[in-house]
């Protein structure tokens, strides 16, 4: 039996290109939403990014999962027509073109208002819709700059680190589809009038969203919060320690009880009771002598040894994993965060989309398919169009 998701009947166009967009309509494919992803004639670039098998690009094979991709040119007067009457029968757009482009080509929000006033209307752009900087370019790697979040990242007094992923694209991924959900929420609300709305998300915005206390702290205390390296400024213990066999594990015991249970597995119970450990504000005092305790102690031992040793103290430690020791671990399998998918008769592992829903839960139907794939279905079922005019629009270059 079809186990129903929860966003089964809503339709989606998903209008953006690369991540930011996509991986929005990512998430609401996965949870049974119908996302037809509207690519120029050549795909979205992302198609030839980074790790290619047979040609495509295999971020690809997981990124536009379960989407519906159709190819229209939308620097054609005719393949922006298209583009309208499909988003005039659709309850979501997704786009992420720099502001004034949608409307330069008739398809802003208010286009829609009068022929489709349900519609939820998603922007993911670098700087939002309106302010100064609005019209600048924004990529993922700058607004991480700019927001705040490489400010606090890497090691004192060195450049600035980001991690090896495109993380302000993927959070501003999250919070389109958060936002989304929450406009549909409303729209479908007892007692309201079924209005739709604009969803304005901007990639710095989404990172600055991620700042915890670092504005309050500032501003009611003078502080800026600096890079720490493998710590987190102000909870102490928690740091990543290199073990005798070379691997690394990370130890996380700011916890009162924690910490005296971490000393009894370090064998120094005495500095559970000292007055200098005791409590969070006084261990962040010493911060260095515990963290030379922990290192010293773990250079000392194989990585395997500490950790089943932390384990049966309770302490929250953990190894540094790589996407091969993830593969292999059956905790991960157990919980079913890899899904099979099959490219040309091949298998291919696709990591599962969170969360987890015990009554309708998302999944994945199909890998991201090929360029056109469902050009003439999306357009026959939509539109109603013929297999001339499809024909026709093929020669044109429109489809």
């Amino acid at each position: 039996m079809h186990t129903p998701k929860p966003l089964s009947g809503i339709k989606v166009i998903e209008v953006g290109q690369l991540l930011a967009g996509p991986f929005a309509g990512c998430m609401l494919a996965y949870f049974g939403a119908e996302v037809i992803k509207v690519e120029p004639p050549g795909g979205d670039p992302i198609r030839g990014w980074r790790v290619l098998k047979d040609g495509t690009s295999l971020w690809w094979r997981s990124l536009a999962r379960n989407k519906k991709c159709i190819t229209v040119d939308l620097k054609s007067e005719t393949g922006r027509d298209i583009t309208q009457q499909l988003i005039n029968g659709a309850d979501v757009v997704i786009e992420n073109f720099r502001p004034g482009v949608m409307e330069k080509w008739g398809l802003g929000p208010e286009q829609f208002t009068n022929s489709n006033p349900g519609l939820i209307y998603a922007r993911i752009s670098g700087y939002g819709q309106d302010g100064p900087y609005a019209k600048k370019p924004g990529f993922a790697s700058v607004c991480e700059g700019i927001s705040g979040f490489r400010y606090v990242n890497g090691h004192p007094g060195e450049v600035p680190v980001r991690p090896n992923l495109s993380i302000g694209d993927t959070i501003s991924g999250l919070h389109a589809a958060f936002g989304i959900l929450l406009a549909i929420l409303e729209r479908n609300n007892a007692g309201r009038n079924g209005q739709g709305q604009v969803v304005d998300v901007a990639l710095y915005e989404s990172m600055f969203n991620l700042l915890e206390a670092v504005v309050p702290e500032f501003d009611g205390a003078g502080i800026v919060r600096e890079p720490s390296g493998t710590t987190v400024t102000g909870i102490v213990p928690t740091n990543t320690y290199r073990c005798k066999d070379g691997k690394y594990i990370v130890i996380g015991a700011n916890g009162d009880s924690i910490f005296q249970r971490l000393m009894d597995a370090v064998g120094k119970p005495e500095w559970a009771t000292d007055a200098r450990f005791s409590t969070n504000a006084s261990r962040v005092a010493h911060e260095p002598e515990i963290d030379r305790l922990l290192a010293d102690w773990c250079a000392a031992n194989e990585s395997t040894t500490l950790l089943r040793l932390l384990d049966q103290h309770r302490v929250p430690a953990g190894p540094i994993y790589s996407v091969e020791d993830m593969l292999s671990d059956r905790h991960f399998c157990d919980r079913g965060l890899f899904e099979k998918v099959t490219i040309n008769g091949e298998p291919l592992k696709l990591p599962a989309i969170l969360p987890k829903l015990t009554g309708t839960p998302g999944g994945t139907e199909w890998a991201g398919p090929e360029l056109g794939s469902h050009t003439q279905e999306v357009l026959t079922e939509n539109l109603g169009l013929t297999e001339q005019q499809l024909a026709a629009l093929k020669r044109q270059g429109v489809i």
